[in-house]
């Protein structure tokens, strides 16, 4: 089990690394096959829809297959897949086909992981091992900020996919080898493990409203808009557009591990996600009002978003505290569905607010309309998060 686990980090890390690597590519890809911020944001948000639609299946999946099997066999088709379908691409087009398939191989990996905490180890370390997972995870992120720029220098592009093509494979194959399934529950009489079921539990109500739009400022800026900012705002490289996504990489693994244990700590699994939510609400707010402030304040400043915006594995374990154990893999997935989904539709409609706000003798104006863009719904999540039901843990 150990082993498998191992080899699901590497599946998320993975995972991580499909969804920012955009951001560096941007003007290689706007070069090479014509694709614009605009279209890549298109691009971005299929990948993370994609990824939503599939947690009902894959919940499912969990619950009667297992995620030995589940896990494996989708990232070996879709993840890989995707990476040779982008190596071939010479539009956009190719490239948001490329997007979905891998969108939907990365689907369960991160679940798997989940579903094994939730039926092996105590509950009361959930949010630790939901925290360290992404955190050791968020390792993708670095490797898709400046060790990419380096390898795609060196290497190109498209020779780049081909390895992670290759890279996935590999991936797959050992986790359909070393992951073991967790014993089956036996429903009790009368619950098949529906989504009415789930729907009927009325504490996730007020939970879902903020996970919807929490994970969806970091994963976006980082994933997207970083470097068409710091490149259209203060004229950054590929070079340095990697160095100042690097270092919010590194914010977001810190941050993942500061979450992970906080509700031990703070007694709490409610009001550690509520200030840290806050705090990055305050991130945004100062983004969207100094956005041309200078590249090293810019950069600082997107660091702590990543910090505070990685608050995903505590909202997930306030919502797993209320999920009975028969409904384990289809509810963190349906839980996730919303983090996910949420992150994808607010990338599709930060599209057309780029093109409404896009100026080019202003840029800074632009994405100052970009940081309010995804400041406001979070505004309404934490408004709704405030009457949630807390766990004592």
């Amino acid at each position: 089990m150990r082993i498998g686990i191992g080899f699901l980090v590497a599946g998320y890390i993975l995972s991580q690394f499909y969804r920012a690597f955009l951001a560096v590519m941007t003007p290689l890809l706007e070069a090479e096959t014509g694709a614009s911020p605009a279209d890549l944001a298109v691009s971005s948000g299929l990948w993370f829809l994609a990824f939503a639609l599939m947690q009902i299946p894959v919940g499912a999946a969990l619950d009667r297959i297992g995620p030995r099997w589940t896990v494996s066999t989708v990232l070996a088709l879709g993840g890989a897949g995707g990476a040779v379908t982008f190596a071939l691409a010479e539009g956009p087009l190719a490239i948001h086909l490329a997007m979905v398939l891998i969108g939907i191989g990365c689907s369960p990996v991160l679940m798997a992981s989940y579903y094994i905490f939730a039926r092996v180890f105590p509950p009361a370390v959930f949010g630790t091992l939901a925290g360290a997972i992404i955190g050791l995870g968020s390792l993708g992120n670095i490797a898709g900020a400046a060790p990419l720029a380096w390898t795609i220098e060196a290497l190109g592009w498209r020779e780049t996919l081909w390895a992670l093509a290759a890279v996935t494979l590999v991936v797959a194959a050992a986790l359909a080898v070393f992951v073991r399934d967790p014993e089956r529950i036996v429903r009790p009489a009368g619950q098949g493990g529906s989504l009415r079921e789930l729907l009927a539990i009325r504490e996730l109500w007020l939970v879902l409203p903020l996970m919807a739009v929490a994970y969806a400022p970091a994963a976006s800026i980082r994933g997207l808009w970083a470097g068409p900012y710091l490149n259209e705002v203060f004229g950054a490289d590929a070079t340095g557009i990697g160095r100042a996504t690097l270092i919010m990489g590194l914010a977001m693994v810190a941050g993942n591990f500061a979450y992970g244990p906080l509700d031990r700590m703070v007694g709490s699994k409610k009001w550690g996600v509520f200030a840290g939510s806050a705090a990055m609400a305050l991130v945004l707010a100062m983004l969207a009002w100094r956005p041309a402030a200078g590249m090293v304040p810019a950069t600082l400043l997107l660091a702590a978003l990543g910090f505070f915006g990685s608050a995903f594995p505590a909202i997930m374990a306030h919502g797993r505290s209320f999920l009975p154990q028969h409904l384990i893999g289809r509810g963190v997935s349906f839980i996730n569905m919303f983090g996910i989904g949420g992150a994808g539709i607010l990338q599709f409609a930060s599209r057309p607010v780029y093109r409404a706000a896009e100026n080019p003798a202003a840029p800074e104006s632009t994405f100052s309309a970009i940081f309010l863009f995804f400041l406001l719904p979070l505004v309404l999540g934490l408004a709704a998060y405030v009457f949630s039901r807390d766990v004592r843990a």
